[in-house]
């Protein structure tokens, strides 16, 4: 079974836009926990619009499933990360002002970069993943990095399925296939919903994870979190 990690960045949103603590992101992370989610992400950023670096230190005292963490491998980034040890480090090249995780990693451009970092983490025993588009070349310069999985960044996936391409999955097919042959474990998010999520799962080999928040959180408003979380469940048997 592919396992679910539920980005909680959102909670993180409407907890900040009115101060205080409600809602608790530490006990909205245990409740996704007890209701059958394998994992918990969250994806820091500096200016901490949504989460905060203590809610990063904060949810390791109380995770139980895999934890973890996404951003840019900036410095106060790693220093977070290495402090706070979570299951999974995701190395994300989105910049300060981003709205959202907008493309992959250049892994042939930055190469001795993410090398360098991915073994300081590896050292610390800190699993790490890294965002790549579904391209083979930068799925073999992800290899060449030393990363222990990617994460394909699946926006093009989902805006194709929306208009009823379904030939927008293939990229991924290929691109997970060479990954697996490069010794590399495949996770996947942005833009996944329970519209989208089985077909991407039927059709992407040797899938390991997929990270959903925006669309998950936005669903659970009508459905509710206990009920959409084991909607991803049974849809990633």
């Amino acid at each position: 079974m592919t396992k679910l990690s539920v980005n909680i960045n959102k909670i993180a949103t409407l907890r900040n836009s009115r101060g205080g603590n409600i809602p608790n992101l530490c006990k909205v992370a245990t409740d996704i926990e007890g209701f059958g989610a394998q994992g918990i992400t969250i994806h820091p950023r500096p200016d901490e619009r949504h989460i905060k670096y203590q809610d990063a230190r904060d949810l390791k005292k109380i995770v139980t499933t895999e934890f973890n963490i996404e951003g840019n491998p900036i410095q106060k980034f790693i220093d977070l990360v290495l402090e706070v040890q979570p299951t999974q480090v995701t190395l994300v090249p989105d910049a300060v002002n981003a709205i959202t995780s907008n493309a992959g990693w250049d892994t042939l451009k930055h190469s001795e970069f993410l090398k360098e970092v991915i073994a300081t983490f590896k050292a610390n025993n800190i699993r790490t993943s890294i965002f790549v588009n579904a391209d083979l070349k930068m799925i073999e310069g992800a290899a060449e990095t030393g990363t222990e999985r990617i994460e394909l960044y699946t926006e093009s996936y989902a805006d194709a399925y929306a208009i009823g391409d379904k030939n927008g999955v293939l990229p991924f097919t290929e691109a997970a296939k060479l990954a697996y042959q490069l010794g590399m474990g495949i996770n996947a998010g942005h833009d996944l919903s329970l519209d989208n999520i089985q077909y991407f799962k039927e059709n992407v080999p040797n899938l390991l994870e997929v990270s959903i928040g925006h669309a998950l959180i936005s669903e659970s408003l009508y459905l509710g979190l206990d009920n959409v979380v084991n909607m991803y469940l049974n849809k990633l048997k």
